[in-house]
């Protein structure tokens, strides 16, 4: 895969695959405009970083809606949503390694390598929402690990989904999911109340013989009976409502399963998909531009920005150091289990080694690595504290999965 270069294509263009391979970056027009608007603007030189934390300071005033907009040099009444579509753009190489490396670690994955990187794309907003960037790492850093993470649990989670049927996924879903997948649904609360009773009932009386993931579905005789309990149980509702038949039970059941799986499993959409009265327009053409004021605000904070990424070119440093001080053989096994994504079983079949000593020597190598991490943050005058510490170990493995998984190659010494 090409990797881009340029600050406007990295933030305005977005993956496309033919077949199964990476054919070409496809650049937004909207976006890129609006890049080119900003750089124009732009009264000192800006990197990579400045950009990624810019936009990802009005994604979080503009999706999370934080206070204290004016402490991230955003203003509070002027979201931009377009935001997210940025950080998606800018993020898309970190989806293409993390798919990657899951299609490579799962042999028996029945997904290929563009369904992984759909996967890993829908799952953006999530990502962002758990990146924190006071604790040093950058955010393309922090996404090569996150999004394989998330990427696990989604599989995991789709496959659960393919396999069950509607009833199942019913009596899988708790209660917090199933007002989550409603609430989605646009459904309004005094609409939920009746559909939440009635899921409640199913659950009460659907008791299957034997667990499993395609549970068959339930009879004439079975509606019937979560009909009248239904109607027993209405008068918890305010207002109770009408009694309903047999029919209604099923038909809000089958409802509730849609939903859920929908909630659970998204489809993943398009910028340039039309708009339903529209079609003519695409998504896209109603983002709105940004101002320039907040880009001045900005502006202003690049010092502290400078003074970050000096402080992370001397982490770096620090840790390249360390890295190279290891023996041969441990450096081995960390490019094989970060870069190449390989199971300490595999490890041991192709290094000819016992498990235990790939678990070993994979351990006295972070605690290696931790140490000059820990020994870096006292020349700071930062105490190592335990909280810290476990935040140095989540940073520990951002930045080998940077080193080793990004790149492709092994460290430079």
């Amino acid at each position: 895969m090409r990797p881009r270069q340029q600050i406007t294509e990295l933030f305005s263009t977005f993956l496309q695959f033919e077949a199964d391979r990476f054919d070409r970056w496809v650049a937004d027009a909207r976006l890129r405009r609006q890049m080119q608007q900003l750089e124009r603007t732009k009264q000192v030189p800006t990197s990579e970083q400045f950009w990624a934390l810019y936009w990802y300071k009005h994604w979080q005033v503009a999706i999370l809606g934080r206070n204290g907009a004016s402490q991230v040099g955003v203003q509070a009444g002027d979201p931009q949503p377009q935001a997210g579509l940025h950080l998606s753009a800018y993020l898309q190489e970190s989806c293409y390694w993390a798919a990657q490396q899951t299609v490579r670690k799962f042999t028996d994955l029945h997904y290929r390598l563009p369904d992984c990187f759909q996967i890993a794309v829908a799952e953006v907003p999530a990502v962002l929402k758990g990146y924190n960037p006071e604790r040093g790492a950058s955010l393309k850093t922090y996404a090569g690990m996150a999004f394989g993470s998330v990427l696990r649990d989604a599989l995991r989670q789709r496959q659960v989904v393919d396999l069950s049927t509607g009833w199942s996924l019913l009596r899988r879903t708790s209660k917090k999911r199933l007002l989550e997948a409603l609430h989605q649904a646009g459904l309004a609360e005094t609409t939920i109340a009746p559909y939440r009773l009635a899921w409640i009932c199913f659950n009460q009386l659907y008791v299957p013989a034997a667990p499993g993931e395609r549970l068959p579905k339930p009879d004439p005789a079975f509606w019937d009976a979560v009909a009248q309990l239904y109607n027993q149980e209405r008068h918890q509702l305010v207002p109770p409502g009408p009694a309903v038949q047999a029919a209604t039970i099923e038909r809000w059941l089958t409802q509730m399963a849609n939903w859920v799986r929908s909630y659970l499993y998204p489809a993943v959409g398009s910028l340039n998909t039309p708009k339903f009265s529209e079609e003519a327009t695409e998504v896209q053409d109603t983002l709105a531009d940004p101002t320039s004021d907040s880009l001045l605000t900005e502006l202003i904070e690049a010092e502290e920005s400078d003074d970050r990424s000096q402080q992370q070119a001397k982490l770096n440093q620090t840790l390249t150091t360390a890295l190279s001080q290891l023996d041969s053989q441990s450096q081995d096994i960390l490019r094989l289990y970060y870069q190449q994504g390989k199971t300490q079983q595999q490890i041991m079949q192709e290094m000819a080694i016992s498990q235990a000593s790939v678990s070993r020597r994979l351990s006295k190598a972070r605690e290696k690595l931790l140490t000059a991490l820990v020994q870096w943050s006292q020349s700071l005058n930062i105490a190592p504290t335990p909280t810290l510490i476990k935040d140095m170990s989540t940073a520990l493995d951002e930045w080998l999965n940077a080193r080793y998984q990004m790149n492709g190659t092994a460290p430079s010494t």
